[in-house]
């Protein structure tokens, strides 16, 4: 496929079709823009020229400040619950929608910038971003891709030459994020708090066309788009369960209606298996953790099927016994994803009877709790296991009597080493290496962040000396904290 020169249009629909839900707006100025990472492959998905992006053309696209014309940039507007609060007007605060691409595959791909300066929906923030939570968000998105998770993707990181005011002075940067649309829970809340059906059908019509396609033949398409959400949520959420994902911040402004996980701000992985694990700073109340994550996606698509429910039935009564029903629809989602993947974890072989299969996935997790094993690490060695070699899986437990009880039932069922391998990652971006590198690129050394970018595109895959990226935390890291990065 030919590249596009990147002045070429872009696509307005959004800023055109909605633009009661949209401002358009401008990227402010960088003094020194600098490409620190910019990803090529995913450029060339999208038709663009890697080298025109790095020219000052291409780096003014990825800061908002060189707008290609007839594109309009606009700065979203949205609602969402935080924390279980409801704010009716959030939006962009510091982002911008560029526009639409249309990638190799025919798919319209959102262009989306973080960090681009103040908009009307600041609410007094500075708009900014700084070059260690951009890296953060560009790091995360791609391993979670690589990983198999569907995510916004990250295009790349500009430098912008201004620091930006936080606890210390910090060097600013802005993100070019890549989704499959921006319209999030938080979207449908805002279309329905101006009380204008109208705005509110073409909103949802807009989502089926472009994300829900089937959802437009049957017999009550609105309900059919709910169902569609409702199912991708509990899919993306059984998938972060079963790599030791902690979102962090699950607003409702954070939910797409794409199914992809987006915002990468308060997150991190699991080390030591612990359903009750928070990281973020300002989750004190841990509604958000780890083993809370199925039951805050099935609250937040409660909120979005209070939004549809005009669509979804004249008589209200209807609608919501009507919505209440298919939102019935996560927990059995959820609930199949999960085993399915937490069964090809243990390699359990295809038509191994449900029960003993659950009996053996849970017991392990009891396990693993109890004796603090670190979630990555214990379900890759358990591979070893299977090939003959218990070693390195029981070293992992201080009571060796009940996993070695566990191990004989287990292999007992014939597990399958090599599906394991691919269903367990060696890499995952464990947290002290993402703030190791973080640090050093705050620094102005992109080293550690190139190293780790290449050491988790390929996370099933163990290779020779990069012994460190596949080992837990030191002792000496402590209990890990993240913020928001705003």
């Amino acid at each position: 496929m030919t590249t596009t020169p990147v002045t070429a249009p872009l696509s307005n629909r959004f800023a055109a079709e909605f633009p009661e839900l949209a401002v358009p707006w401008r990227g402010e100025e960088t003094p020194d823009p600098n490409v620190l990472v910019l990803n090529d492959l995913l450029a060339a998905d999208l038709g663009l020229d890697a080298a025109a992006l790095r020219a000052p053309d291409g780096v003014g696209l990825l800061t908002g400040t060189s707008v290609p014309p007839d594109a309009t940039p606009v700065a979203q507007a949205y609602a969402g619950h935080q924390f279980g609060g409801y704010s009716p007007r959030l939006g962009d605060g510091r982002a911008l929608l560029m526009g639409e691409l249309t990638d190799r595959e025919g798919r319209l791909r959102d262009l989306h910038l973080k960090g681009s300066g103040r908009t009307p929906f600041s609410r007094g923030g500075d708009g900014l971003a700084a070059v260690g939570p951009m890296l953060r968000e560009y790091v995360i998105s791609e391993a979670m891709h690589a990983l198999g998770v569907p995510t916004t993707r990250s295009l790349a990181v500009v430098a912008t030459g201004r620091d930006v005011r936080r606890e210390t002075m910090l060097p600013g940067a802005v993100l070019a994020r890549v989704a499959g649309s921006h319209l999030r829970v938080g979207t449908f809340q805002f279309a329905a708090s101006t009380g204008d059906v109208g705005l509110l059908r073409r909103l949802a019509d807009h989502a089926i066309e472009r994300h829900h396609p089937t959802a437009a033949s049957a017999d009550n398409p609105y309900r059919a788009l709910f169902e569609a959400v409702v199912e991708a949520q509990a899919d993306l959420v059984a998938r972060w369960m079963l790599i030791g994902f902690v979102h962090g911040v699950m607003n409702t402004d954070n939910m797409t209606i794409s199914g992809e996980t987006i915002d990468y701000g308060p997150c991190a992985f699991i080390e030591a298996y612990d359903p009750g694990a928070v990281y973020s700073s300002i989750d004190v109340g841990g509604r958000y953790a780890y083993g809370n994550q199925a039951a805050i996606a099935q609250w937040n698509l409660a909120r979005f099927a209070e939004t549809l429910l005009p669509l979804i039935a004249q008589d209200q009564d209807t609608a919501v016994e009507l919505a209440m029903e298919s939102l019935g629809r996560f927990a059995t989602r959820y609930t199949a994803t999960y085993a399915a993947g937490l069964q090809a974890k243990l390699g359990l072989p295809v038509g191994l009877e449900d029960a003993v299969a659950v009996k053996l996935g849970e017991e392990l997790l009891d396990l693993l709790h109890s004796n603090h094993v670190d979630w990555t690490s214990g379900f890759r060695a358990l591979a070893s296991a299977a090939r003959g070699d218990a070693e390195p899986f029981r070293g992992l437990f201080v009571d060796l009597a009940a996993i070695d009880e566990w191990l004989l039932r287990w292999q007992a069922v014939g597990p399958d080493p090599v599906a394991m391998d691919r269903a367990n990652p060696i890499y995952i971006p464990r947290n002290h290496l993402v703030e190791e590198a973080l640090d050093a690129a705050t620094g102005g050394d992109l080293g550690p962040v190139q190293q780790l970018l290449q050491v988790i595109q390929r996370p099933f895959e163990e290779r020779p000396g990069l012994e460190r990226y596949a080992k837990p935390a030191p002792d000496d890291f402590g209990r890990y904290t993240t913020y928001c990065g705003t």
